[in-house]
């Protein structure tokens, strides 16, 4: 995994509707993983949520399609870092917001009925709460990426 670039963007250009949901739920992952819906906050309660932000912070990730899911957890994980650093800034609300699914454990037990591990570490996934990624990016699906975001303050 490799940050490509990092963009400060207003979060007012940040587009939020039922588009994102509804392809969730075409996604094998829907309603198995506490980053996404139906337990992640409805999009009309996070298009709320992001009005109350200023900026955000986009970041685009290169990984390694053939290790995928250790790929995807470095950057879940490096946006937490991120989160923890604009907190410890003083950005009291810096919220991180997952590409996808949570994939923090090797074995979700949130998937099989039992409680989350890391619920204080679980963020939402950016399309689970109706973020359209495609207003902010122009995405090309020749590249091997993963957007993440930051809302910041």
């Amino acid at each position: 995994m490799r940050v490509v670039w990092e963009k400060e963007i207003p979060a007012e250009k940040i587009t939020v509707s039922p588009r994102p949901v509804w392809k969730c739920r075409t996604c094998p992952m829907y309603g198995k993983r506490p980053s996404c819906p139906p337990y992640a906050p409805d999009w009309k309660e996070a298009k709320e949520w992001v009005r109350s932000f200023k900026k955000a912070l986009l970041v685009k990730f290169e990984v390694d399609m053939n290790d995928f899911e250790n790929e995807k957890r470095k950057v879940l994980l490096w946006l937490l870092k991120k989160e923890a650093e604009l907190f410890k800034q003083g950005k009291l609300y810096a919220m991180a917001l997952f590409p996808g699914n949570c994939n923090l454990c090797d074995d979700c037990p949130f998937e099989h009925g039992e409680p989350c591990r890391m619920p204080e570490k679980v963020r939402p996934s950016i399309d689970a709460i109706g973020i359209e990624i495609s207003s902010l990016v122009e995405i090309d699906f020749s590249e091997s990426v993963l957007y993440g975001m930051v809302m910041v303050e």
